[in-house]
């Protein structure tokens, strides 16, 4: 699969270790050179901005999707390619999902997780067919991925819709991940009910 656009999900802060700035870095400079425009939050602060400068700085193009109630939160990007400012969070992802080829999420917060977890669902339900991978920087995603197959254990979640997460503790290796990355017709929601 060739990426026009890859969406990515990262914190609006820092983090306490180095390796997160230098993942962001690492991962701009590679969508940069593969000409994979970003979308993302449309921040300029964080690890988004960090993720968003560095392409901008290699020559690439970044679009970013931005509530107008976080427009001051989050420090708009007023140097992006295109920024989009719409109304709600809820058309902020559904905008973000539209215009991406796939989701790639480093460390960040509950909004991280919460987006992540959204395209997860989105996959699984059948509503788009797209890779969907964790930058694993340092470990990071451990537990969350620990998690998921407590639910894979615990009957909660299906095998094959635990295969829809992708990960890589680096971005070349996640991105190969994702382009060899093909959904089988099993590998959608059934409902099942226990009787």
């Amino acid at each position: 699969m060739n990426f026009r656009r890859i969406c990515g999900f990262c914190g609006s802060n820092m983090g306490t270790n180095v390796a997160y700035r230098d993942a962001a870095v690492a991962l701009g400079r590679l969508l940069a050179a593969r000409r994979i425009e970003l979308v993302y939050g449309g921040g300029n602060v964080g690890l988004m901005g960090v993720l968003a400068d560095t392409i901008l700085e290699g020559g690439g193009r970044v679009i970013g999707v931005i509530p107008e109630s976080l427009m001051a939160k989050e420090v708009g990007h007023r140097g992006l390619t295109e920024l989009r400012v719409v109304n709600s969070m809820h058309e902020r992802k559904a905008l973000m999902s539209d215009l991406s080829d796939g989701f790639i999420a480093m460390p960040g917060g509950f909004g991280t997780f919460e987006e992540f977890c959204e395209v997860i669902t989105w996959s699984q339900l059948g509503i788009h067919s797209k890779p969907c991978g964790l930058l694993n920087v340092e470990g990071f995603y451990d537990s969350l991925l620990a998690l998921f197959d407590h639910a894979v254990g615990e009957g909660f979640l299906r095998e094959e819709n635990r295969r829809l997460v992708l990960q890589a503790r680096e971005p070349e290796t996640l991105l190969e991940k994702m382009a060899a990355f093909v959904p089988s017709p099993a590998e959608k929601w059934i409902w099942k009910v226990e009787r």
